[in-house]
């Protein structure tokens, strides 16, 4: 690295230059439209995209994604101080703050550093939200798990914040005997004759064989989010193989094509 890349300031400060003029005028007049709630979107899906590229060990990529997360948060912040409701600085001292009072091990005259466990690090946490951030109590743990995350992710979240209370299987046997009863739950629902069969019960049932499976992933020390990822990657190669395969045979992608098409995803899979 030359000494420009150690210019955090400098590299910072650059950005906030380009945001200001592309927001002022004769600025970028789709910049200049924009507003937080136009970009609540874009964030989320720079912020997949950039799990994406960690996922694929990607560092080019990676460093690409998130400078597009660093634009839109600089952005949106840009925004409200133009509305003369917080500036970029506060937002910055704001979080250096909270690490500061968050990380007493670390910051504090006489701080313990790297003895404490993580989990000790988490009950520390919580307490100072409590005590030293005026934070109300929550009435369950559960509590501090966002409603707006995606459902698969808030029950990993809610799955980790049960564990740490003390509420969780001895072992991943445990995860994935509730697993199988789970599937038969949901198969002998299924198996329900028409009029006995109750969409709603079957959405439960579907509901818990999910919230089963997220359960043993975190048993064994898989992202829910990053397995299904890797699934639908493999889907998608493999399905795009059928695709050509099916139109360099000729044959039409349909319903009755399907023991061709099930014979071009076995040599895909063996690809």
């Amino acid at each position: 690295m030359d000494h420009q890349e150690n210019d955090y300031g400098g590299a910072f400060t650059r950005l906030c230059g380009i945001v200001e003029r592309l927001r002022g005028e004769g600025g970028c007049p789709w910049d200049r439209e924009q507003s937080p709630r136009s970009l609540r979107g874009g964030l989320i899906e720079e912020t997949y995209e950039c799990v994406e590229a960690i996922n694929e060990n990607d560092p080019p990529h990676i460093r690409e994604e998130l400078g597009d997360l660093f634009l839109l948060v600089t952005m949106i912040s840009y925004m409200h101080q133009q509305e003369g409701l917080f500036s970029i600085p506060s937002v910055l001292n704001g979080i250096a703050e909270k690490l500061i009072r968050r990380h007493p091990h670390v910051f504090a005259p006489g701080g313990t550093g790297g003895t404490l466990s993580s989990g000790e690090v988490l009950d520390r946490w919580a307490r100072i939200k409590v005590e030293q951030e005026g934070r109300k109590p929550k009435d369950s743990v559960l509590d501090g798990v966002s409603r707006a995350l995606p459902p698969l992710d808030r029950a990993w979240e809610l799955q980790k914040k049960a564990a740490r209370a003390g509420f969780d299987w001895p072992d991943a046997a445990g995860a994935l005997a509730k697993l199988k009863e789970e599937l038969r739950e949901t198969e002998e629902e299924l198996d329900k004759p028409g009029p006995d069969k109750g969409e709603e019960r079957l959405e439960a049932e579907l509901g818990d064989l999910l919230f089963s499976a997220v359960n043993l992933c975190r048993l064994v020390g898989v992202e829910p989010s990053v397995a299904l990822g890797r699934a639908n990657a493999t889907f998608t190669a493999r399905f795009t193989y059928v695709e050509r395969k099916m139109k360099e045979s000729g044959a039409a992608m349909e319903a009755g094509s399907l023991p061709l098409m099930d014979r071009f995803w076995n040599e895909a899979k063996k690809a």
